[in-house]
């Protein structure tokens, strides 16, 4: 099994478990491997030391009082960050994946009929229920002109699941 140290473009940073170095490259040129806080398919391998369990316990990561794409999108690399900063950055990250773990599990998945299914609730034709999906930005324009709240979500495509 190999443990691999991942990053984005963003600078996010997350460990991959392959079978073998072929099995990373084999997922990774299939666009299976995936950031899991931006979803981004650019990703590339960072140096990695083994690991080694020495008994010790990690400290829990503070929950940082806000995060997001934007905010990760303006900090440095994260091997150019100070030890402090790169803890507060995991944090941002595990706060946002929990977040979004979070919404897909206590939402339904309408995928493209996002619009469709989000307007007859609107309208009354059918019972309202927490969705979530996908809607073009144009159509995402025409359901807020027609007073119908929306908000784009960057979630993971792999949200809904255990992610390793």
């Amino acid at each position: 099994m190999k443990v691999l140290d991942l990053h984005c473009p963003l600078g996010h940073v997350f460990e991959g478990w392959f079978a073998s170095e072929d099995d990373f490259q084999n997922q990774l040129q299939r666009k299976l491997v995936q950031c899991p806080v931006c979803g981004d398919h650019d990703v590339t391998k960072r140096l990695s030391a083994p690991r080694l369990n020495l008994g010790a316990q990690p400290s829990a990561p503070r929950t940082p009082a806000g995060s997001g794409r934007e905010a990760a999108a303006q900090l440095p690399p994260a091997a150019e960050l100070s030890p402090q900063a790169r803890e507060h950055l995991q944090a941002l990250q595990a706060a946002w994946m929990q977040w979004s773990r979070k919404v897909a599990a206590n939402t339904e998945n309408v995928g493209d009929r996002f619009a469709e299914e989000v307007r007859r609730m609107h309208y009354g034709e059918i019972d309202e229920r927490a969705i979530r999906g996908q809607a073009s930005p144009r159509q995402a324009m025409e359901l807020m002109e027609e007073g119908i709240g929306v908000i784009p979500l960057a979630l993971p495509e792999g949200g809904s699941g255990k992610l390793q």
